[in-house]
């Protein structure tokens, strides 16, 4: 009886052992879990205006996003070329401590694709935005726009620099804005160099980052089948918006949630593409 008893108990001790390693492991595999979902999700976000306005037009986009969590950095680019451009957005993108998600509007989209091939650039992310290719710049792609597309009213030159014509500012920037907004707009229009918009592309990064795209189906600026082509040619992540060309200030959730789903797949999809590269 006694020798039954000791067995028994050195069993139910056995059991007990185990039960707390298997607690501990799960424990342990939890935490990890936990952590490598954190440390992929990327918390830097640099936002870069497009041409004729400034970064002030992305504060609803930035209130979401910091609220969420997110470190957010805004371009003031000059837009006076895109040499210059891509050297000032890259000074921002030194300056944060971690991976970035680089984010463009417009004109925007010309300089994250040259200023995104920094190695800090984990995704891009186009918000109806020029997408060039090598030799591409804004200006050619405005040229080539398809048959039928609404042409831009852009002014002809003042001493190197664009305006959009007054009067058509707002139906064809920002026609789903307010009124006083959109006047307000075309009356405080930023200085767009033409050597910014001439700007050619000499290594696009959406060619080796993970890219998405965020198309407005009611665009007078960057027609929607321009926008769906550059999207399609860049294998970007895509969603559409039916939204004029200021969907970062009419549609500032649908913005941000775009962002977040890059900041969060962004780490994914370079690991992704480096083990099929090595793969070949």
């Amino acid at each position: 009886m006694k020798s039954k008893a000791m067995a028994i108990g050195v069993r139910t001790r056995i059991s007990y052992c185990a039960l707390a390693i298997m607690t501990i492991i799960l424990s342990v595999g939890e935490n990890t879990m936990a952590q490598t979902k954190s440390t992929a999700v990327v918390k830097n976000i640099v936002l870069v205006h497009g041409g004729l306005v400034d970064g002030s037009g992305w504060k609803d986009v930035y209130k979401i996003l910091k609220k969420d969590g997110y470190a957010v950095s805004i371009v003031q680019e000059p837009t006076i070329s895109l040499p210059d451009d891509v050297a000032v957005t890259k000074r921002v993108i030194d300056s944060q401590n971690g991976p970035v998600i680089l984010v463009g509007h417009s004109y925007g989209g010309a300089v994250i694709t040259e200023a995104g091939n920094d190695p800090k650039v984990a995704g891009l992310v186009y918000v109806t935005a020029f997408a060039p290719d090598k030799g591409e710049s804004a200006a050619s792609i405005i040229k080539s726009a398809p048959p039928g597309a609404p042409a831009p009213p852009i002014l002809p030159p003042q001493d190197g620099y664009l305006f959009l014509d007054k009067a058509k500012f707002p139906a064809a920037f920002a026609a789903d804005v307010s009124p006083d907004l959109a006047s307000f707009m075309a009356d405080s229009q930023v200085p767009w160099g033409v050597e910014a918009l001439g700007g050619a592309i000499t290594q696009p990064a959406w060619r080796t980052k993970p890219s998405w795209y965020l198309i407005t189906t009611e665009d007078k600026m960057i027609p929607p089948d321009a926008q769906r082509a550059m999207s399609k040619r860049a294998g970007s992540t895509v969603v559409e918006v039916k939204s004029s060309h200021s969907v970062f200030l009419s549609h500032p959730q649908a913005v941000a949630h775009l962002i977040e789903q890059a900041a969060t797949g962004a780490l994914v999809a370079t690991k992704e593409g480096a083990t099929n590269a090595a793969a070949y």
